[in-house]
């Protein structure tokens, strides 16, 4: 690994020198396809040095294209992001670590999982990223639109990661580029390269030292609070290790919109530091950090097929059809024939709340409390309209009216609206949850 102690002061002077950075084009649209123009004919590029023109600069990057190149296959792609001070040759070698910490040790994690990634390091200016006016994200949009067309790249499987300045110019992609990028992960982070947008949900992963002396925690807190929002994820306080306990604890916020979850990663040991190593304050590629973003961004691996919606059906004893809602807020639930879909797909939190779509929660429309109050659906707030008691007698009752969700006038067919209704003991207030068959 690079050593990283005679770096420090350097990043400090530059995080003073930073001011908010602004212009940088608002992202684009998602791809429509996965596969790009370099699919199916002979790679224009291949692993070493490159120079492309961006912003009126020759700027610079390494690649690294897998053995056995295959251009009918569509490839991974990640970018590496060098810190203040480094360069692009010390993300793409390893360091003194070599191989092992190539690319933040996800290269070697990548090579024994079958050769599926692309790894891109570019240089940044003076060895930073300080992105005046968003050069540094046109010369991102620049690298992917070189990379896209000379080989074979799957455009919903783009990522980005990067230590300290490099963490920053990250979260400056998430920011600016969310619907280019599928994920995230910023080692040591701070909003040095500016955030031009950080409303549109990307998956993103914080990983942070409570030792930081550099760039302390409270900034990779700040950068993390950001996708939260975001992500619709529900905020909290995630347990971080106690002082002197030389351990970390990754978190995975609950709550965030289906394909945006949010991790944070908390260490206690080694300082400013992307590669910590549990039981000591030192350093090295054996560190538990390269496999959690690598679990983190492959989970997203799109060979794979989707994982079966989560959460159960709840089903009307008298219809027989399952409460259904589409995920526009203020749409009244109704009954429709039960399908394993996510409109149909409930979970009961331990708040209280019947959540689905991930952030969406079942709510008593104008926080009403008479008969006929519509049931909707409304992005949870933790309002106690959105809190609901599951009761053995298989009613649902509200916690804030106390009246029973029922089929309006003891109909069964589809489409039929559910409301707010004095319990009567009735089969239309009555509902089994059940997992879809």
């Amino acid at each position: 690994m690079s050593k990283w102690s005679s770096l420090f002061g350097a990043v400090a002077v530059a995080a003073a020198l930073i001011l908010t950075m602004g212009g940088a084009a608002q992202a684009g649209d998602v791809h429509p396809a996965a596969a790009t123009a370099g699919c199916g004919k002979a790679p224009t590029l291949a692993s070493g040095t490159h120079t492309i023109q961006s912003s009126g600069q020759n700027r610079s990057y390494i690649l690294r294209v897998p053995a056995n190149y295959d251009n009918n296959h569509t490839y991974r792609l990640i970018f590496g992001f060098h810190w203040v001070g480094g360069t692009a040759n010390d993300v793409d070698s390893g360091g003194t670590d070599g191989y092992n910490w190539s690319y933040y040790g996800l290269r070697r994690l990548a090579d024994s999982a079958g050769n599926g990634t692309i790894f891109v390091a570019p240089q940044g200016n003076n060895n930073g990223w300080a992105n005046p006016g968003g050069q540094d994200v046109t010369f991102v949009d620049d690298m992917v639109r070189q990379l896209e067309g000379g080989l074979c790249v799957d455009t919903t499987q783009l990522f980005s990661t990067g230590f300290s300045y490099g963490g920053a110019m990250t979260y400056a992609l998430a920011c600016a580029r969310a619907t280019v990028f599928r994920a995230v992960a910023v080692y040591s982070g701070a909003n040095l390269s500016g955030c031009n947008g950080g409303t549109q949900p990307i998956a993103y992963m914080g990983l942070h030292g409570l030792r930081d002396n550099v760039l302390p925690i409270s900034n990779g807190r700040a950068l993390r609070d950001t996708f939260v929002r975001a992500n619709g994820c529900t905020p909290q306080n995630p347990p971080e290790p106690a002082q002197g306990s030389l351990t970390h604890i990754v978190t995975a916020y609950s709550g965030c919109k289906s394909g945006y979850p949010v991790e944070w990663a908390a260490f206690d040991g080694a300082g400013h530091d992307p590669g910590p190593i549990d039981g000591c304050t030192c350093d090295g590629w054996h560190t538990w950090t390269s496999g959690e973003v690598w679990k983190f961004f492959t989970q997203f691996d799109s060979s794979q097929p989707p994982p079966p919606p989560a959460g159960k059906q709840a089903v009307g004893t008298q219809s027989g059809r399952c409460l259904d809602v589409s995920s526009s807020n203020g749409t009244q639930a109704q009954l429709a024939d039960c399908a394993n879909q996510s409109s149909q797909l409930w979970t009961v939190t331990s708040g209280g709340q019947l959540t689905a779509y991930g952030n969406k929660c079942l709510d008593a429309s104008g926080r009403g409390t008479a008969n006929g109050t519509q049931v909707i659906i409304w992005d949870c707030n933790g309002q106690t309209n959105q809190q609901w008691t599951v009761n053995t007698n298989g009613t649902i009752t509200g916690v804030q009216s106390g009246l029973c969700v029922e089929a309006t006038g003891q109909g069964t067919a589809n489409g039929t609206k559910i409301q707010l209704w004095s319990c009567s003991g009735q089969a239309n207030q009555q509902w089994s949850l059940r997992n879809p068959a």
